[in-house]
């Protein structure tokens, strides 16, 4: 049920009294761990803790990386799809688009293409390892073109760092087949 389709809802609800809306503000909140924390960071934290989040994020990337090269693709994928995930998380309690950008072109360029092939299995799972880092590299270039022209000129060494890693590896076939760009200037 939405709220939009319910005018009498929303003029009662407006009419409640002021102590009636905040105990029900205050379980509406508790029942979503995302707008708990999106609330925490809006009315409690300042930019240190943004930078703070972000570092984090880095560090937890850091560590993974030394142990992605030790797996096959299938447990990467796992791996990777987490590191991505956690950006995401990061971005709906942020509401920084920026940061989602950087931290994703840092994971992005901080991933390794080789990985054992695993015997066991029918899937391919480096075609699908090569298919979602392609398809997570194509949106995180859309997001990168929304930016500020400014913070896109900040942002554009690590991008095109990024591609000229992807073209000069074997997932070159597979970034060309979904346009994606060589350079972007």
């Amino acid at each position: 049920m939405k709220l939009s389709e319910h005018k009498d809802l929303k003029t009662a609800i407006t009419e409640l009294s002021v102590k009636e809306k905040d105990k029900l503000l205050l379980r509406l909140v508790a029942k979503d761990k995302v707008l708990t924390e999106h609330l925490h960071y809006k009315l409690l934290e300042d930019e240190t803790d943004l930078e703070d989040r972000k570092e984090r994020i880095k560090a937890d990337v850091d560590e993974q990386i030394a142990e992605l090269k030790k797996l096959n693709a299938k447990e990467a994928l796992v791996k990777v799809r987490k590191m991505i995930t956690s950006v995401n998380h990061f971005y709906k309690v942020t509401k920084d688009p920026v940061g989602e950008v950087e931290l994703k072109l840092f994971i992005l360029n901080a991933i390794p293409f080789d990985y054992k092939k695993s015997i066991f299995g029918y899937r391919d799972f480096m075609m699908l390892f090569s298919i979602y880092y392609i398809k997570t590299v194509a949106v995180t270039i859309n997001k990168f073109k929304k930016l500020h022209e400014d913070l896109q000129f900040d942002l554009s060494e690590d991008l095109n760092q990024l591609l000229l890693k992807i073209y000069s590896s074997k997932l070159a076939g597979a970034a060309e087949a979904s346009n994606l760009p060589k350079e972007i200037s």
